[in-house]
């Protein structure tokens, strides 16, 4: 099992760093200067010169990755020789770090990965994300949770009612609901419970849909506000859920041992329950991993237009004003969140199914 979960770090380390890479890349051929954003379209040469170097942008490109990946890393390498170096260990950037070795101007620290700071607000991009991550954490754990719980309800109901009138209905809508683009779906709810169901909600597509007093008083965290976008947010991975509920259980069904069961007398909710379901959750493990990460990093058009305070709604932000750093540390957090859940995710499929541990 040793071999098997150091096997799944080692290639979530890889896929990290073409992530990493890619952004880089990318981040670095778009056009704008980034002192110009900080200092303004009036700023005077030498001003945007020297922030140019404090960025680190008049080194070469390859230098600039360099500086990028050594940044990013918890172990990272340092010229204390001279402050106006480039590589030198600045205190504001990297505190708090732990010196590792010292020979020489040459240093190694131990610091928690940085993430370069905001062109606009000038903040550490860390700490704009782990501001807004809770916000998001929460919508994505509430719609992750109404898709599991109503998904696998949906998919046993099916599959025990195979080919009658709800089999076919919930077919359709599981359809339906797979189809549905995420930011379409969240203009479509809103318009339904804010402008026909206006009377019956008390919420008005003139004012925000998040801070109407009759819904949710403006309180970030009550549960009113919560229901709308986790409902929406939930739809796609909840048809996804209840279709391979149903797919899985009628194979499960099917086996010789829940025929063994029936005939020793067993009742049809044991057979189902601790028997039968169980041995058919494990697709449905894998997609719920897939799809909560993908809720992490796909929650951006419903939290815009839910006026959600979340990851999502940082991102818009920086894209509009071109906040780089931003849009790149939200990317690359993204990418870790999902490297982690899926390297969890493998080891509950293979505590689940030994077989997984030899692939």
């Amino acid at each position: 099992m040793l071999r098997f979960i150091l096997k799944r770090i080692y290639y979530g380390i890889f896929v990290l760093f073409g992530v990493v890479t890619l952004v880089f890349v990318l981040f670095n051929i778009l056009p704008g200067d980034p002192a110009r954003m900080m200092l303004g379209q009036r700023a005077d040469i030498s001003s945007v010169d020297a922030i140019n170097r404090e960025l680190g942008r008049n080194q070469p490109v390859l230098v600039q990755y360099l500086a990028f990946l050594n940044d990013l890393s918890p172990v990272s390498w340092h010229n204390q020789g001279n402050r106006e170096n480039f590589w030198y260990p600045d205190s504001v950037k990297y505190a708090p770090f732990i010196s590792l070795i010292s020979s020489g101007n040459s240093l190694i620290i131990l610091k928690k990965p940085y993430l370069r700071r905001s062109y606009q607000s000038k903040r550490d991009v860390s700490e704009i994300l782990f501001q807004a991550f809770p916000n998001t954490m929460i919508l994505a754990t509430a719609a992750m949770g109404f898709a599991v719980i109503a998904g696998i309800i949906i998919g046993v109901l099916t599959a025990i009612r195979k080919d009658t009138m709800f089999d076919r209905l919930s077919l359709i809508v599981s359809v339906l609901g797979m189809s549905l683009p995420s930011f379409f779906a969240a203009i479509l709810m809103a318009w339904l419970f804010a402008f026909v169901l206006a009377d019956y909600t008390g919420l008005s597509m003139f004012g925000s849909l998040y801070t109407v007093d009759d819904f949710g008083r403006g309180e970030f965290l009550d549960i009113r506000n919560l229901v709308l976008p986790a409902i929406t947010l939930g739809i796609r991975p909840l048809a996804i859920i209840a279709e391979l509920t149903r797919s899985s259980m009628l194979e499960v069904l099917s086996q010789d041992y829940i025929r063994t069961a029936r005939a020793k007398g067993l009742s049809e909710m044991r057979v189902i329950g601790r028997h039968a379901l169980r041995n058919a959750l494990n697709p449905v493990v894998t997609a719920v991993s897939g799809w909560f990460a993908s809720l992490m990093a796909g929650a951006v058009f419903v939290e815009y237009v839910f006026d959600w305070k979340g990851v999502g709604v940082v991102i818009v932000d920086g894209l509009e004003k071109y906040d780089f750093p931003v849009v790149m540390g939200a990317v690359l957090f993204i990418a870790v969140l999902l490297v982690i859940i899926n390297i969890f995710v493998d080891i509950i499929y293979g505590l689940l199914d030994p077989r997984v541990r030899l692939a």
